[in-house]
C-alpha cells in the first residue's frame, strides 16, 4: 500500500472503547455509563448482581437494550477494554484487581479502596499488568462548575492557590439505604467514603503531588441506634503548596431541594472562587453555580454548559496508554491520605 502502515488487529480493536459494568450498588454507575457513552464508547453489557434492587430496576429502564451478562463472562471477553465498578465499597478493589488481571482498564467509583492492604494490592497489580486504575471522583469530574474552576485556576484568575475548603453534606434518605451502608467495614468510614472527593480537590486545585494529614475526626451525633455508623467527619490537610479543610456529614435537612449542598471555596493570592455545586440557596435555578472574586471583578458564572473533560481524557488514555485524565500517582495519593485520615481520626460525640 505504497509504504502505508496497515493497522494491526489490536489497533483496530481499540479504536472504539468497549466497556461493561460490574457492580451496581451506587448511583454513580450512571455517571460512568453516561460519560463514556458521550465520549464515544460502546456499552456492551452489565452484571445484574446488586444489593440495591431499586437501582438495578432503574438501570434496566435506562438501558433496556444493553444485555445482562455474568461478570465472569465480561472479564473473559477480550473485546472489552474497560470495566466500570460501583459495587459495595469493600468489594471494589477486588473486582478492579480481577479486571486488570484479565487485561482490562478500570474506572471505579470512589472509594476505590477501603484498606491499606487493598491499596498495596492495587498498586502491585497495576505495576504487573500495566493497566489503568482510575477513580471517577464525581464531585470534580462530573461537576461542570468544578471543571470550570480548574480552568480559571490554571489561567491565574485568582493567583496562586493557597487553601481549599471543601464541604460534602448529604441527605440520609434512610428508606433507600442497604444494610452495608451502616457498616464502616463495608463503606470504609465516612472520610474514606465521602471525603476522598475533597482530598482529590485539595491536591488538584493546589497543584500538590503529595500531602499530609494534620488532624482528623469522626463522629456519630444523630444515630445512636447505629453505633458503628459515622455521620460526621473532618480533615485538616497540608502540603508544600497550601492547606485544606474538609467537612463531610449526613445532616442535610429534608427541606433542601437536592441531596446535598456541596460547596468548595478556593482561596488564591489574588482572589477566590466559591462553588455551589448542586443548588444556589439564594434562589438561582439549577446547579453548577460559580462565584469569582478578584481584583477586577465580582461575578456569578453559570457553568451548566461546561464540558466534562474526564471521560474524553480517560478514553484517550486507554487508547494511548497515557495519563491525561489523572495520573496514577494522584489516585494513589488520594487513597493514601483518605485512609490515613480515617485511621487517625479522633472520635467525637461520645458514641
Amino acid at each position: 500500500m505504497d509504504g502505508a502502515e496497515v493497522p494491526s488487529e489490536q489497533e483496530e480493536d481499540t479504536k472504539m472503547l468497549r466497556f461493561a459494568v460490574v457492580g451496581i450498588d451506587h448511583g454513580h454507575t450512571f455517571d460512568h455509563v453516561k460519560g463514556l457513552l458521550a465520549a464515544g464508547g460502546e456499552f456492551v453489557g452489565y452484571c445484574p448482581k446488586t444489593s440495591v434492587p431499586a437501582l438495578l430496576d432503574n438501570f434496566k429502564k435506562t438501558y433496556p437494550d444493553t444485555p445482562q451478562i455474568d461478570r465472569e463472562a465480561l472479564f473473559a471477553d477480550p473485546s472489552i477494554n474497560v470495566i466500570c465498578i460501583a459495587a459495595i465499597p469493600r468489594d471494589r478493589a477486588g473486582l478492579a484487581i480481577r479486571a486488570m488481571k484479565a487485561g482490562k482498564d478500570v474506572m471505579t467509583d470512589k472509594p476505590g479502596v477501603t484498606t491499606f492492604a487493598q491499596l498495596e494490592e492495587v498498586k502491585k497489580t497495576v505495576a504487573e499488568t500495566g493497566r489503568i486504575f482510575s477513580i471517577c471522583f464525581s464531585e470534580r469530574h462530573c461537576v461542570r462548575s468544578a471543571v470550570k474552576a480548574g480552568k480559571l485556576v490554571k489561567e491565574g484568575a485568582i493567583g496562586k492557590v493557597i487553601q481549599t475548603i471543601g464541604m460534602g453534606p448529604h441527605k440520609l434518605q434512610l428508606p433507600t439505604r442497604p444494610d452495608w451502608f451502616f457498616d464502616p467495614e463495608a463503606f470504609g468510614g465516612i472520610i474514606v467514603d465521602i471525603a476522598s472527593h475533597q482530598v482529590d480537590q485539595f491536591l488538584f486545585y493546589t497543584g500538590s503531588t503529595t500531602g499530609e494529614v494534620v488532624a482528623s475526626s469522626i463522629g456519630n451525633f444523630g444515630m445512636p441506634e447505629k453505633p458503628k455508623f459515622e455521620d460526621f467527619g473532618e480533615v485538616l490537610l497540608r502540603s508544600d503548596r497550601g492547606s485544606g479543610y474538609v467537612r463531610v456529614d449526613w445532616f442535610t435537612p429534608e427541606g433542601l431541594g437536592t441531596w446535598g449542598d456541596g460547596r468548595l471555596t478556593i482561596l488564591g493570592t489574588e482572589g477566590y472562587i466559591e462553588l455551589r455545586k448542586y443548588i444556589d440557596i439564594s434562589g438561582r435555578p439549577g446547579k453548577d453555580h460559580l462565584f469569582l472574586v478578584n481584583g477586577t471583578e465580582n461575578r456569578h458564572i453559570d457553568c451548566s454548559d461546561e464540558k466534562l473533560d474526564y471521560f474524553d481524557a480517560f478514553t484517550a488514555d486507554v487508547r494511548d496508554r497515557s495519563e491525561t485524565a489523572m495520573t496514577q500517582a494522584h489516585v494513589y495519593e488520594v487513597c493514601r491520605l483518605s485512609l490515613e485520615a480515617q485511621t487517625k481520626a479522633v472520635r467525637l460525640g461520645g458514641r
